[in-house]
């Protein structure tokens, strides 16, 4: 409460009690644990492959194979990601705790389907093809740093709030 009797409308951290019990309960959870580091093991494997092609000229149909393969990843990292928002905090998308995560991910996404469109109609070189993949790459690791930082914060949250209680019973 404000010193005039209103609400904060601030939250208090990352999640809410009744937020973090729904995290802690639902499936999609798990699923994002492990879609995440699938997905960057995906992509430094493509990475490598894209590289490679870029300063040999080999391997051009591995590269696009790796990248439709991130792509197909993020796609689904993305859906199932929508549906643990819409779990946990009653949105499938923009929820405040995640807005920013959840906007730069739209980025990625663009990127990829823009590569995808590129390739499927055949509006680009391969050349081209690769620099829009590494423009996604370079903005899915700023998105993954994002996530990374969202994870330590809410470690860190439950800890103080851990830490708090500890006070209140001694």
């Amino acid at each position: 409460m404000t010193t005039d009797g209103r609400q904060h409308s601030q939250r208090p951290g990352l999640y809410t009690e009744a937020e973090r019990k729904r995290r802690d309960e639902t499936v999609w959870t798990l699923v994002q644990g492990i879609l995440a580091p699938l997905q960057f093991v995906v992509f430094l494997i493509s990475l490598g492959l894209v590289m490679r092609t870029l300063m040999t000229g080999e391997g051009v149909l591995a590269a696009h194979t790796s990248i439709l393969i991130k792509t197909l990843v993020l796609y689904t990292i993305m859906i199932t990601g929508a549906i643990w928002e819409k779990v946990v905090f009653g949105q499938y998308l923009f929820a405040p705790a995640f807005f920013w995560e959840d906007v730069v991910s739209f980025v990625v996404i663009g990127l990829h389907t823009l590569y995808l469109a590129g390739l499927l109609f055949g509006l680009m070189s391969d050349v081209q093809l690769f620099a829009i993949t590494l423009a996604a790459y370079a903005t899915y690791v700023v998105n993954a740093a994002q996530f990374l930082f969202k994870l330590r914060a809410a470690r860190l949250q439950m800890e103080a709030e851990a830490f708090s209680a500890m006070e209140v019973v001694q």
